[in-house]
């Protein structure tokens, strides 16, 4: 397969990613939605070489972001959201290839008005939880994003719904879910890269993005905005709407 980009579709991807990586920096989570969103409304690249990237950037930044911050972890819920993040990556990577085309679009619909339903969920409860949920709970969301992740490369919204209520710090809540995410997306790639379904294109969007996403990653890190908890929330459910939207539209436009 040859690299058919132009110039200026690379420069444009490349701008999506620069952005998908700030938005990543500030809240954990984001750099596949926004450049899957961002990608697919201009026409940049095809979505599934587009999510094959987003998966090798955000290792990229997930291990840029966290280097001498590992003690922000929470590390009892990191490890109960992977068991449960690893099953359902493989069981949505499974359930895809099974699915026909409008079954697909349909889920993806209903994913979508998920979504923006929870982004409102947060937002009406901007208040923490008052005791932290069960490490049960969290597998159960872990098993949701993941099969969410293998059916659509976007596993970030219901860990975003789960974590961002939790009463923790700001910096916990971005560096644990930043870290599961980064474990699910390391799960997929090892799926997807034997499978022949990681193309030229993708490969050498992934290297050509590399040092401006880490670049980024590494800046934000030393020099993070001083928000308060109740601002990063608003900026995550504005990014879930997005999402949400992202979602439905083509799949309104592809089952009606």
């Amino acid at each position: 397969m040859q690299f058919d980009m132009s110039g200026w579709q690379v420069a444009g991807f490349l701008a999506c990613a620069a952005v998908a990586a700030g938005a990543q920096s500030i809240t954990g989570f984001a750099q596949a939605l926004i450049l899957l969103g961002l990608t697919g409304l201009f026409h940049l690249a095809p979505l599934p070489d587009v999510a094959n990237v987003a998966m090798v950037l955000s290792l990229a930044s997930a291990a840029t972001a966290l280097r001498g911050s590992l003690r922000s972890l929470d590390r009892g819920l990191l490890v109960s959201t992977i068991n449960g993040s690893v099953v359902g990556v493989a069981a949505g990577v499974v359930l895809l290839s099974w699915l026909n085309a409008n079954v697909v679009m349909l889920l993806r619909l209903l994913l979508g008005l998920v979504v923006i339903a929870c982004a409102i969920v947060v937002l009406v409860r901007a208040r923490p939880l008052a005791a932290l949920s069960s490490r049960r709970s969290f597998a159960g969301f872990g098993f949701l994003s993941g099969l969410l992740g293998g059916l659509f490369s976007a596993s970030g919204p219901p860990l975003v719904y789960q974590f961002y209520r939790q009463p923790m710090d700001i910096e916990a809540v971005r560096d644990t879910l930043q870290a599961t995410l980064a474990a699910g997306a390391l799960v997929r790639l090892v799926m997807v890269v034997p499978s022949g379904q990681f193309s030229l294109r993708a490969l050498v969007l992934a290297v050509v993005a590399l040092p401006l996403v880490v670049g980024i990653t590494w800046w934000m890190r030393r020099h993070p905005p001083a928000w308060r908890r109740t601002t990063v929330l608003k900026f995550v459910c504005a990014l879930l709407v997005v999402t949400g939207v992202g979602l439905v539209g083509p799949a309104v436009h592809a089952v009606f």
